[in-house]
């Protein structure tokens, strides 16, 4: 974890307010298409849990996924950050999953959208997952970049520089 490492300049910062102007919560640029999706064509509305094997196989990787966020989201809680992207981000993690992606949380929903798709059998959401993660990328990951380096300056641009933003 590395602690609030605010930049100087004061005057610019009082203009801006301090959270990334996030928009569109991240587990609704992923619920509701999904949502949609599973009404417009799968196994669960059609009254089925479908074949076995890619129902299992779907619920395992939505499971992980779901481990995976709710993890890293009790890892934000507990160091004292926001895991809300339009609230201020307090400290910039470092470890955990955070080792590996700069996003796992939004891994994770990729994973539980996915997941949840093969399960149901809707072939359709996976039609729509690269618009989700599309919006995810240039309307939540984007501002919060800017906000981030803004904010942290060297400390953020160090760790985006060493880790990637998905995986």
């Amino acid at each position: 974890m590395t602690k609030n490492g605010e930049n100087s300049d004061s005057s610019n910062k009082s203009a801006k307010a301090d959270n990334p102007q996030v928009r569109l919560p991240p587990p609704l640029v992923f619920g509701l298409p999904l949502f949609l999706c599973l009404y417009i064509q799968s196994n669960w509305f059609e009254g089925s849990i479908g074949p076995l094997l890619p129902f299992a196989t779907g619920l395992s990787l939505a499971g992980a996924g779901v481990i995976a966020a709710i993890y890293e989201a009790w890892r934000h809680e507990s160091s004292g950050s926001n895991v809300e992207p339009w609230k201020p981000t307090t400290l910039i993690l470092t470890d955990g999953l955070y080792r590996y992606s700069r996003n796992p949380i939004y891994v994770a929903m990729v994973l539980i959208y996915s997941g949840v798709a093969i399960a149901a059998g809707s072939w359709i959401a996976f039609l729509l997952l690269p618009l989700c993660i599309f919006i995810l990328r240039y309307h939540v990951i984007a501002r919060e970049e800017v906000y981030l380096e803004d904010k942290f300056g060297d400390i953020y641009l160090e760790y985006k520089a060493t880790v990637r933003r998905w995986i």
